[in-house]
């Protein structure tokens, strides 16, 4: 049997939400390095035979550095014929899978990288909020908030600030009042809609719509913390405003 690594994305949490082709591998798994939230229901997939290692990751704690994290997946990979890297959301968004796979490649290892539902497109879906339309916006940005301060060089706060595209802010809560006071800054009206999601797709999941000027009091004072996510745009107002009582006549 041909030895191969799967990067699997779990979802943003629900476990209804797991791909088919997801859970059929993680049934077949010889060994599974596991990150934080990953639902208990989705765990209870892996067969009580494999190897099961968690290495999670929160703000400032690491289980393993992501260098060992790579070194632990060719070590398996050697070991097992089935090895699967099971990661929140989606591999390939801000979950480094890049860097697995590059290292997996240098090794000379086999690899299947197998798409997860990300955080924006789900918190998105569930509060009813179309992350394009045609009449609102003409494009979408990923960006991480995580750090932002050290990778605020490489954003085009122009680009960012545009009224026609969506903003998705990933890890964004620590830095938030920086964000939006850039985003200010540099053009976009301090009356922007924009909501904070906590816990997207979870039993316990919840969130608040405002305007950009008011975001960081928002969520200062409703106590949010992560997993969370932020979406600004002219599409939070257009769910808003779908979400609002019909008037009575």
């Amino acid at each position: 049997m041909e030895k191969k690594v799967y990067l699997i994305g779990a979802g943003p949490g629900d476990p209804e939400l797991l791909t088919l082709k997801a859970a059929r591998i993680l049934t077949e798994a010889d060994a599974v390095l596991y990150d934080n939230l990953i639902s208990p229901s989705i765990l209870k997939l892996i067969p009580d035979t494999a190897e099961k290692i968690y290495v999670g990751k929160s703000k400032s704690n690491h289980t393993l550095k992501q260098e060992e994290i790579n070194a632990l997946l060719i070590e398996l990979a050697g070991k097992y014929s089935k090895v699967i890297r099971l990661k929140g959301g989606d591999p390939f968004i801000f979950g480094r899978g890049g860097e697995e796979v590059e290292a997996l490649a240098a090794a000379e290892i086999g690899f299947e990288v197998v798409p997860g539902i990300t955080a924006a497109q789900a918190c998105g879906a569930l509060l009813g909020i179309p992350l394009t339309h045609r009449d609102f916006v003409s494009g979408v940005h990923f960006f991480t908030g995580h750090g932002c301060h050290d990778i605020e060089p490489g954003l085009d706060w122009d680009i960012l600030a545009s009224e026609d595209k969506t903003l998705c802010i990933y890890m964004g809560l620590t830095n938030i009042s920086m964000i939006c006071e850039r985003l200010a800054e540099h053009g976009m009206d301090k009356n922007t809609d924009a909501v904070v999601v906590e816990n997207g797709s979870l039993p316990n999941q919840r969130h608040v719509f405002c305007k950009l000027a008011e975001l960081p009091k928002k969520i200062e004072d409703g106590a949010f913390k992560s997993p969370a996510l932020v979406i600004i745009g002219k599409v939070v107002g257009f769910a808003r405003d779908l979400q609002k009582p019909a008037t009575q006549t």
